[in-house]
């Protein structure tokens, strides 16, 4: 008997009946504070978002670029840790309906317990987890932990991946596949790698789980872009932060200018 489908796989299941492609804001827990982080969640919602990635910050992120480093530093320097994340994610059950993903690196998963942050994570409400550094060998140790707790570990794939080993990490791949659009950090980029496209069909032609395309997407145009290529989602994650400071910085409604950013991206990818 096969397992009952996830919130993530029955996200994209109904928005693959109806043609559509997936709008997948990323936001740091904590930046400016929790409070807004939970207004900012609720208005992407009501902006059309389809799912959200939430990122937990911490000291040391290898992957991410300098507007979400420099995001990840305001939350910690206001006092945010992995259990004040997810108290305000638990505060937020019956009011966020959708998935919602946890970006987090590897040592403050380990330094909670792999058993216990999932077991945590899932009764706060979350539905998957993205773990940029977390080798796929150490991968494939936590997703059925993760999978027990009714979570979804989705794993990354680059440009520069191995085809034998890309192959490999698409199947082991729940929820989604990640598929990173450049070579390097996280960050706002004026275009996309051209071989992103033949990789997204590369991916697709394995069949199964779903391809969302993040790193570098920062507009409606590149946004459309993802879903000509044949992708399922499309994350933005720098461009969004960064217009999130700038409403901080300039004293105006951050959860407002959040879903106001990503109006347009939702526009897009419907058009």
């Amino acid at each position: 008997m096969s397992a009952a489908p996830t919130p993530i796989q029955r996200r994209f299941a109904s928005l693959s009946l109806h043609g559509r492609c997936a709008l997948m804001p990323f936001l740091m827990a904590g930046d400016p504070s929790l409070e807004v982080t939970a207004a900012t969640l609720l208005a992407l919602e009501r902006a059309g978002a389809d799912l959200i990635e939430l990122g937990i910050p911490y000291s040391d992120p290898l992957a991410d670029g300098p507007v979400i480093q420099a995001a990840a530093g305001r939350a910690l320097a206001a006092g945010t840790t992995p259990g004040r994340v997810l108290e305000m994610l638990a505060g937020l059950q019956g009011t966020l309906t959708i998935p919602l993903v946890l970006f987090t690196y590897s040592n403050p998963l380990l330094n909670r317990g792999m058993e216990t942050f999932c077991r945590d994570a899932a009764t706060a409400g979350a539905a998957g987890l993205v773990v940029p550094d977390l080798p796929l060998e150490e991968a494939e140790k936590l997703s059925p932990i993760a999978a027990a707790h009714g979570l979804d570990l989705v794993l990354l794939v680059a440009p520069t991946t191995p085809a034998e080993r890309m192959a490999r990490i698409h199947a082991a791949s729940r929820g989604f596949t990640y598929l990173v659009s450049v070579t390097g950090v996280t960050g706002v980029r004026t275009s996309l790698e051209s071989r992103v496209g033949p990789l997204v069909r590369q991916l697709k032609a394995e069949g199964g789980t779903p391809v969302a395309v993040g790193f570098g997407i920062s507009g409606p145009d590149q946004a459309r872009q993802v879903r000509d290529w044949g992708a399922d989602g499309a994350i933005v994650g720098s461009a969004l932060v960064k217009a999130m400071a700038a409403a901080q910085a300039s004293g105006d409604d951050v959860a407002a200018a959040a879903a106001a950013f990503c109006g347009p991206m939702r526009q897009a990818l419907d058009a």
